[in-house]
């Protein structure tokens, strides 16, 4: 795991306790970039274009400081080749929920790492398979309001852990930065500065 310092392209906290929990010194920077999906763009181009271009957008912000790489990284939840975004209402939070109940979805996480001469890029894929829900379980869980901020409207990591019932891939991927893709590329960073 790299010994510098990094900047943290991301405004998300279960990015910052999963980089704090894996011992990765940072430091916050914004990055705001538009989100929006192009016409006929996958699910995967989607999520590793939005975390390249959240990486460029960091370095832009702190080229002055050349010393540390940018990270940075994007989550989608897909259901049959469908982006489910953050839910913009408790209506549409519930039509996502709805849509996941009794299924099998993928979470992908891609990150971004560059220095501002390279960028290198690294994409998780994780199936998810949600439990059946009722319409009591939908409810329940949106009145705590942890289906907030977070694609597809729920967050493994808290109330939402109830309903999966089979994970295959990474659960820190789902959580929104996977530590196995994000260590290996910080490593890959570490020995390229070493040879300066």
């Amino acid at each position: 795991m790299t010994n510098r310092m990094i900047y943290l392209a991301s405004k998300s906290p279960r990015r910052r306790e999963l980089l704090l929990q894996a011992g990765i010194a940072f430091e916050c920077i914004n990055s705001e970039i538009d989100e929006a999906v192009k016409p006929n763009e996958s699910p995967k181009s989607y999520v590793e274009r939005m975390a390249w271009n959240k990486s460029q957008a960091g370095w832009e912000t702190t080229s002055r400081y050349q010393t540390w790489s940018v990270l940075a990284a994007d989550t989608a939840v897909v259901v049959d080749q469908k982006i489910l975004g953050k839910p913009i209402d408790n209506k549409n939070a519930i039509e996502m929920l709805s849509e996941l109940s009794g299924r099998t979805h993928k979470v992908m996480t891609s990150v971004a790492v560059t220095d501002g001469i390279t960028t290198q890029l690294a994409t998780s894929v994780t199936d998810v398979t949600f439990a059946k829900l009722s319409q009591q379980d939908i409810e329940a869980y949106i009145a705590t309001g942890d289906c907030y901020d977070k694609a597809g409207s729920y967050g493994i990591q808290g109330y939402a852990a109830r309903f999966v019932e089979a994970i295959r891939g990474s659960y820190t991927g789902v959580v929104g930065l996977p530590l196995y893709e994000t260590a290996r590329l910080l490593d890959s960073f570490e020995k390229l500065n070493s040879k300066d």
